[in-house]
């Protein structure tokens, strides 16, 4: 009976059994290469389409430094992309200390690998946080607005030409507030789904306050919103104004044109979501690490490959910065 002998090629065993490690790099590495070359032409896409439909609604598309003027309890504060800044750098400062960490980790210091990854960790957490609380003042809103039967928006501004709240201007009146039922047809089905000042109320304080006018959403020659005189405001507002616009949401946006609030959400979120697994993995890998896991295997290739998920998450936020923010 003949035998079938097999060749020994030498690297059995590894990894890459059976041939080399193609750019030494293994396997694992590799496949995050791969992870994050699918997911930055995810990304790619969605921010084409984003650009696509800011240059095709420009004339709508929301002021940044209007919408992102907050400051964590510095209320009435104006500081246009103060606190955007401030998230970015805390972003960036944590792939600083990621380097640091796997650079510890090829010298196989566990005490500042440890050090390094807990501040990575904290970084994460902050942004994440940040953005939660940028979400949360975008979705409240500032100002308010006024739509038009055209879905234009319609914002209101003072003499000097700076945005102000319908809070500023609005006259209350007296009203009875309906509940929803089967056979009455209200869209609101709580008190608390209503604008706070009806379109009656901003009329009539609008028509009391001399001194203030309307911002439309279209650009004069210098390029910047187009400000009405003060009777073509009053005819814009009592024949063209069909619902109050507080805050943004999937379908109204008080900053201007809605997509701009789709894919905010959108966009950001997916981020922040990439930004949440990459601290859960962080986080278990932080306990590996604690627990002598990889001293044990002689090597912290992990850290090293939580590091280039944390690097890419960082890269992308600064596109998404720059698209959003800064465009």
């Amino acid at each position: 009976m003949e035998s079938t002998t097999v060749a020994q090629t030498g690297t059995e065993g590894k990894a890459w059994g059976g041939g080399k490690e193609p750019l030494k790099a293994s396997y694992g590495k590799l496949m995050m290469w791969f992870f994050i070359l699918s997911d930055a032409l995810t990304f790619t896409g969605f921010l084409s389409g984003y650009g696509l439909s800011r240059f095709k609604f420009i004339q709508e598309w929301p002021i940044a430094d209007e919408v992102f003027n907050h400051f964590p309890f510095l209320h009435g504060l104006d500081a246009p992309m103060y606190y955007v800044a401030l998230m970015t750098f805390i972003l960036i400062f944590s792939s600083v200390t990621m380097v640091l960490a796997v650079d510890a980790g090829h010298h196989m210091n566990k005490k500042k690998v440890v050090t390094y990854m807990a501040l990575t960790i904290l970084g994460g957490l902050i942004f994440l946080g940040s953005q939660a609380w940028e979400w949360k003042n975008f979705i409240n809103g500032s100002y308010g607005a006024v739509e038009t039967k055209s879905s234009q928006i319609l914002q209101f501004v003072n003499s000097d030409g700076h945005q102000i709240a319908i809070a500023d201007f609005a006259k209350e009146l007296p009203r009875e507030a309906a509940s929803h039922e089967g056979n009455n047809g209200l869209w609101y089905y709580s008190g608390n789904d209503q604008p706070t000042y009806s379109l009656d109320e901003i009329k009539a304080g609008f028509a009391e306050k001399t001194d203030i006018s309307i911002r439309t959403m279209q650009l004069n020659e210098a390029g910047e919103k187009t400000i009405l005189d003060r009777a073509e405001a009053e005819t814009y507002l009592n024949e063209r104004a069909v619902r109050v616009v507080e805050g943004a949401n999937l379908t109204r946006n008080e900053y201007g044109q809605p997509l701009f609030a789709d894919f905010f959400f959108f966009i950001t979120g997916f981020h922040g979501f990439h930004v949440s697994i990459g601290i859960m993995l962080l986080i278990v890998t932080f306990f590996n690490v604690l627990g002598g896991t990889y001293e044990r295997r002689g090597s912290y290739e992990m850290v090293e490959k939580v590091g280039l998920y944390w690097h890419f998450v960082d890269l992308v936020w600064v596109f998404v910065f720059t698209f959003f923010y800064l465009v």
